[in-house]
């Protein structure tokens, strides 16, 4: 099933001339790695987003 998958999608594309290089794409999201805040600061950073999701796990579990 796999296979017959990307047959298919190998037949599009070429059938369809079509070109998946997104390179060109910038995400202005994107994080500038040289400019990175101190690896504490992101620790902490990221314990707090944690820490938030498991007080929104224990909301909805409280709420079932």
């Amino acid at each position: 099933m796999e296979l017959a998958i990307w047959s298919i999608l190998r037949t599009l594309i070429a059938r369809d001339k079509t070109n998946l290089d997104i390179t060109w794409l910038k995400d202005e999201n994107l994080i500038d790695l040289e400019n990175l805040p101190e690896p504490d600061t992101l620790i902490d950073e990221i314990i707090e987003n944690i820490q938030s999701a498991l007080e929104s796990f224990k909301t909805i579990k409280d709420s079932i």
